[in-house]
C-alpha cells in the first residue's frame, strides 16, 4: 500500500478521496451511536455535507468517458444527492423508520459499492491498494477480508441501533 498514487493525482481526486474516507468513518460512527439525539443530529448535518461534497466532486472526476466526460458511476453521485435530500425531509416530518432506511441505504451504496468501485484495476485507489505490480493472491485475501470484517460489523450496527426514545430516561439531579 502506498499513498504516492492519490498523492499524484489530481486535487479533485485528493478532496474526494479524503472527503471519502472521513464520510465513511463518520458514517459508521453514527451507524455504531445511538440515533436522535442532539449530537445525532449534529454529526448527521456534517455527514450530510460530507457526504453531498463526495457526490458533487466525484461529477468532476471524468476518468471513465462512456457519455462524454460521464459514466455510470456519475449517476450514483446524483442518486447520493436526491437520496440525502429525501432522509432529510423524512426526519422531521417525523418518518424516522424511512430515514434510517435511506441514511443507511446511502451509506452502503453512496460509500461501500461506490467505494469498492475505486478498486477496479487501472483506477487511482486500485494502485493505492495493491501497488504498482497490482493484486496478488495475498494482497486480494487481505482485502477480501477487511471487506468481510468491515461488512459484518455494519450490519450488526444496523440491526443493534438504539434510538433515544428506546433509551431509559437520564437521571435527574435535585
Amino acid at each position: 500500500m502506498s499513498l504516492t498514487p492519490l498523492l499524484h493525482a489530481s486535487p479533485v481526486i485528493q478532496l474526494h478521496a479524503l472527503i471519502a474516507v472521513a464520510a465513511l468513518l463518520l458514517g459508521a460512527m453514527q451507524l455504531w451511536r445511538t440515533k436522535g439525539d442532539r449530537l445525532h443530529r449534529a454529526l448527521g448535518r456534517v455527514w450530510m455535507a460530507l457526504m453531498a461534497t463526495v457526490a458533487i466532486s466525484g461529477l468532476f472526476i471524468w476518468t471513465i468517458r462512456l457519455w462524454g466526460p460521464f459514466s455510470p458511476i456519475h449517476l450514483l453521485s446524483l442518486f447520493v444527492l436526491v437520496m440525502l435530500w429525501r432522509g432529510v425531509r423524512a426526519a422531521p416530518g417525523g418518518n424516522i423508520a424511512a430515514h434510517r432506511r435511506i441514511m443507511q441505504g446511502t451509506y452502503i451504496i453512496g460509500l461501500a459499492i461506490t467505494g469498492l468501485l475505486t478498486f477496479i484495476p487501472g483506477r487511482t485507489m486500485y494502485f493505492v491498494a495493491f501497488g504498482p505490480e497490482g493484486a496478488t493472491p495475498g494482497k486480494l485475501a487481505v482485502f477480501a477480508a477487511l471487506g468481510v470484517a468491515a461488512a459484518g460489523a455494519g450490519l450488526y450496527a444496523a440491526r443493534s441501533a438504539r434510538t433515544a426514545s428506546e433509551l431509559p430516561p437520564a437521571p435527574t439531579r435535585n
